[in-house]
């Protein structure tokens, strides 16, 4: 397969990135996405989200003509569907997204087509899509079962990037494409071959989307360990991240750094799925959600028994994000400890969040966004919830008088 047009349903922090890298292979990509302000912005050359090297290759793809954006799908060889799963109540997988992308993009499929599922989905999910897309277009074949071929070639290969390394990652990193059939798989894989350096390793459609849940599983245990660790050693009156400094002397152990919970739209949601599909044997998996979903609520404890130092303090909440560098607010620890305070000390709270230009919904009008130097300068209270680089180089003298909750070690580091 050639694969002349690439379409993107979702331009979000990884569908964008993938149609820039296809687009950078001289690809001619069609990205889709339900934001008219993102589908404008891309459009301009110019990127709705934060990060590095972005902006320059979604540039260079608008201004050479391989890359355009649009609201409605339209014809392609080959299309990506990119779009969130979130959960609903009681950590409920919501599959709404993957569903409406779906149905959208039926009309235009042809024989031939493939239609590759990045989003990371719980088990079963792929062949999910594989029926809407059957249903919607009873005209054409789609696999419902392994060693079945079909007139569209449908796959899954979840994405396994790092924010903020994101264009380099997804060239470098090794694929896990799990096609419905093999010939799925094979295809999808001269897909991604386009622009991947790494390898692309093949299975099934069930496999790889149960890898990508295990890897963040794992990631979610190890950080719990970390988490609880902390919460531990404040009890005890240790420094937690000495403790941690020293124990990672020993060959065989590498204990990962605490925070304020965890965030982001993996590490943060994939765990639930696996929960969801096996709720009693989960067990593990379902506590070290509980332990970092809790973080949170210890981090709000520290901060009012702070408060009760003061009359009506200050309280400076350093990032929003869910981790450093980046813009992406989604399922960010910080940005629900900065609301909780919000409701708790009305009209008391100041954000400092370098990588956004306005407040999220659930902020705004709450407290005020400010840079680092004002924060600081009217703070009775700091609470360091992101190690942004600014947050780094900040002098330690200038935090002497203030109560310092440092959720990140920033002040214990070095």
């Amino acid at each position: 397969m050639s694969f002349d047009v690439i379409s993107i349903i979702g331009l979000g922090y990884i569908g964008l990135p993938t149609a820039a890298a296809f687009a950078a292979r001289r690809k001619t990509v069609i990205g889709v996405d339900v934001s008219k302000r993102a589908v404008d912005t891309i459009n301009k050359g110019e990127i709705h989200i934060v990060e590095p090297e972005l902006d320059m290759l979604v540039h260079a793809a608008v201004t050479q003509g391989y890359l355009r954006a649009t609201q409605t799908p339209e014809p392609a060889d080959a299309f990506m569907i990119a779009v969130p799963t979130p959960f609903r109540d009681e950590n409920k997988p919501d599959l709404s997204y993957i569903e409406a992308a779906s149905r959208s993009i039926a009309p235009v499929l042809k024989k031939g087509d493939i239609v590759v599922l990045e989003s990371t989905s719980p088990v079963g999910t792929t062949e999910k899509m594989a029926a809407w897309l059957a249903e919607c277009r009873p005209d054409l074949t789609f696999p419902q079962q392994l060693g079945e071929d079909s007139d569209i070639r449908v796959a899954h290969c979840p994405e396994r990037v790092l924010p903020g390394h994101v264009i380099r990652e997804l060239v470098e990193n090794d694929r896990v494409i799990g096609g419905m059939t093999r010939r799925c798989g094979e295809m999808a894989r001269e897909l991604y071959q386009t622009f991947v350096q790494g390898e692309c390793v093949l299975t099934d459609a069930r496999t790889a989307e149960m890898c990508k849940l295990s890897e963040n599983a794992f990631r979610d245990v190890n950080i719990a360990f970390a988490n609880e660790l902390s919460i531990i050693c404040d009890g005890l009156d240790i420094n937690v991240w000495e403790l941690i400094r020293l124990s990672n002397r020993h060959p065989r152990v590498s204990i990962l750094q605490p925070g304020p919970g965890v965030g982001g739209h993996c590490i943060a949601v994939d765990p639930w799925f696996i929960v969801d599909s096996a709720p009693e044997q989960a067990r593990l998996i379902r506590t070290a959600r509980i332990v970092n979903d809790d973080k949170p609520r210890y981090v709000l404890d520290r901060v009012e028994r702070a408060a009760t130092r003061f009359k009506e303090p200050v309280i400076a909440c350093l990032g929003l994000a869910f981790k450093a560098n980046i813009d992406d607010l989604r399922e960010s620890p910080a940005l629900d400890i900065a609301h909780q305070l919000s409701e708790r000390f009305v009209d008391q709270v100041v954000v400092v969040e370098p990588n956004i230009r306005s407040l999220p919904e659930v902020l705004a009008g709450k407290v005020r966004l400010c840079d680092l130097n004002s924060a600081l300068a009217n703070a009775d209270i700091v609470v360091i919830l992101v190690d942004h680089a600014q947050f780094k180089r900040v002098d330690p003298v200038r935090l002497q008088a203030k109560v310092v909750i440092d959720t990140r070690g920033l002040l214990s580091h070095g």
